[in-house]
């Protein structure tokens, strides 16, 4: 059976040295980023990809976002080689890679815009990749939501990805993150924090149609349906400085609604259960395969087998298998 895998990084040719000349020895995920070699080397990618019958691959760049290390200029210029990159890798090897998430400037919002029409328009990118904050700030703020406009008027998706780095302190006495916990607890808390302001923003009611796939499952909202669900539907119950009941009110649908409008991807490392809780709350038609390689303890093939394995066992249809696997994806992202 044909599978499109949704969420998958590369560092592509020229982008990689970019960031060597511009961020050097970037710590700590950089440190993550520069020990995985299918990242960098299309050979192994191969190799890893020709393991599974009918397996395509959805590029995007890997963390951390290019505004966390480069100034906007530099900024600027590592995205358009980056999409340059990206695009020429989907014209070659089209059996291969179905398309790419393009990469913004986002710490240039207006040059981050007319670099998304350009990868959208030139280049053929299948929507955007964007991060869950960017430099500490919502996605929410004035200054991005063109980029969720131009998505709609494209009817593209937008790729949410996770990112905090050890900076943000476990507790506030504290001034960094300990034992990786800013990754294993802090990336799922970001997404689903982004996810929130989002709903409460509005942007669905604004845009209808506005597609976000959350990466890994949609993050911590499937296993946390009662708090989103019958608990946001208290909101203001808990707040005594303002009166949140108001933004209930003005929101068409329950928060919970909102959040079933979200896409999801299979990307939870091998957890059986987790993918299980989240099919069951985004529903078929929003899940899409994905294995987030080539992070994985064997730099490429683990994820990919084990997410197979999963959706392969999950108790579904056939039919429901191939949206999964295929046919969501495809849909989405407009490909034949």
């Amino acid at each position: 059976m044909r599978k499109i895998d949704v969420f998958t990084h590369i560092s592509p040719p020229g982008f990689s040295e970019g960031v060597a000349r511009v961020a050097g020895d970037f710590k700590d995920i950089g440190k993550r980023t520069r020990g995985v070699p299918m990242l960098h080397d299309l050979e192994i990618r191969f190799r890893v990809m020709d393991m599974f019958p009918g397996y395509q691959q959805v590029l995007s760049l890997p963390t951390p976002p290019i505004e966390l290390f480069a100034k906007p200029a530099d900024a600027i210029e590592l995205s358009r080689i980056a999409n340059d990159a990206m695009a020429d890798l989907v014209r070659k090897h089209p059996d291969r890679f179905v398309g790419f998430a393009a990469a913004l400037p986002m710490n240039a919002p207006d040059a981050a815009v007319t670099e998304a029409h350009r990868a959208v328009r030139e280049l053929g990118a299948k929507g955007i990749q964007i991060h869950s904050n960017i430099l500490g700030k919502p996605l929410v703020a004035a200054e991005f939501l063109p980029l969720f406009e131009a998505m709609v008027g494209y009817d593209l998706p937008i790729w949410l990805h996770p990112y905090r780095g050890a900076d943000f302190p476990d507790y506030l006495t504290e001034q960094a993150s300990e034992y990786e916990i800013w990754w294993t607890f802090g990336w799922p808390y970001d997404t689903s924090a982004a996810m929130a302001r989002i709903v409460f923003a509005g942007l669905y009611d604004r845009w209808p149609t506005l597609k976000i796939i959350a990466h890994h499952m949609g993050a911590m909202v499937p296993y946390f349906a009662g708090r989103v669900g019958p608990g946001w539907d208290q909101l203001g119950a808990r707040t005594s400085d303002r009166d949140l009941s108001v933004v209930l009110k003005g929101l068409k649908k329950r928060p919970l609604d909102y959040f079933k409008m979200f896409y999801a991807d299979t990307a939870l490392f091998g957890a059986f259960d987790a993918t299980v809780c989240g099919l069951n709350f985004y529903g078929v038609p929003n899940v899409l395969f994905a294995s987030d390689a080539p992070f994985d303890p064997e730099k490429g093939p683990m994820y990919i087998r084990e997410t197979i394995a999963i959706v392969e066992r999950l108790p579904i249809s056939d039919a429901e298998r191939e949206q999964i696997f295929w046919r969501n994806a495809a849909a989405l992202l407009k490909v034949s």
